[in-house]
């Protein structure tokens, strides 16, 4: 199955940019290579490959080039495309089952042709046809709930988060670049509640506590992993290099080059 005509492709909803996922959304990799990971959990993702990403999560995900080459393919999945689909497909609500951010899905061979099939509608820099998205959408969560009915326990859930551990919670998230309020919506809170809970928690608060969370990791990653600044600032929620080279020689009295 060849993919030469295509770019990345999107089908529904542009997903945000922001490494809080706010619908649920289907990716298929026709070509390169991408990791992904969600504060515990490293996953990668081959050519040929398809995964679901779980909404109302945090998780980042790069891709690497393959011969100067890299194609996806992604689905969204958004709540009011789901609503109707439930509706129109009488589908009952499903007992919650515990599900990992990126659900690596059974491979079948229906899969790969169904998306190979849809390579007609597209144009060279990846638009699809406006007009086919909800059709092509709605074939696609056909297929995938024929192959694996437990995935409804996820994609017709319709609640908000409830409330959670809180320091179990910041421990495994504090590396995620998202606003207090993601924060906070994802614990099952409001942002007043979860400032209060997490002066009771820690005792400091949210925002000074992950600078200084952040920073503690990067001096472990630079003098125990021996990795550079330059490899580590992004993923430890730093927008910039020079903000966290001011930030780490504030806390440590050193540069972090000095540490190398």
């Amino acid at each position: 199955m060849k993919f030469t005509e295509i770019k990345s492709c999107y089908v529904g909803p542009a997903i945000s940019p922001e490494q809080f996922i706010p619908e649920h959304f289907f990716l298929y990799l026709a070509k390169g290579r991408m990791n992904g990971y969600d504060g515990s959990q490293h996953y990668t993702l081959q050519p040929g490959e398809y995964c679901l990403v779980r909404k109302n999560c945090l998780g980042r995900y790069n891709k690497q080039r393959q011969d100067n080459e890299f194609e996806k393919v992604i689905f969204i999945f958004d709540e009011i495309f789901l609503k109707e689909f439930q509706k129109k497909h009488s589908i009952q609500s499903s007992e919650s089952q515990h599900f990992d951010t990126f659900i690596r899905l059974r491979y079948d061979q229906k899969v790969p042709e169904f998306v190979a099939s849809l390579m007609p509608y597209y144009t060279g820099d990846g638009q699809s046809n406006k007009d086919r998205e909800d059709v092509h959408r709605e074939e696609l969560l056909l297929l995938l709930l024929q192959l694996q009915p437990e995935l409804s326990s996820v994609l017709f859930d319709f609640g908000v988060p409830g409330k959670i551990n809180l320091e179990a919670f910041m421990n495994r998230n504090f590396r995620f670049n998202v606003k207090l309020e993601r924060f906070a919506y994802l614990t099952g809170r409001s942002l007043s509640a979860f400032k209060r809970d997490f002066k009771q928690v820690f005792n400091d608060t949210p925002t000074h506590w992950l600078v200084q969370r952040r920073l503690e990791e990067a001096r472990f990653l630079i003098e125990q992993n021996k990795q550079k600044s330059t490899d580590i600032y992004l993923d430890l929620g730093f927008e910039d290099l020079s903000h966290f080279s001011f930030a780490f020689k504030r806390r440590f009295g050193i540069n972090p080059t000095e540490l190398v």
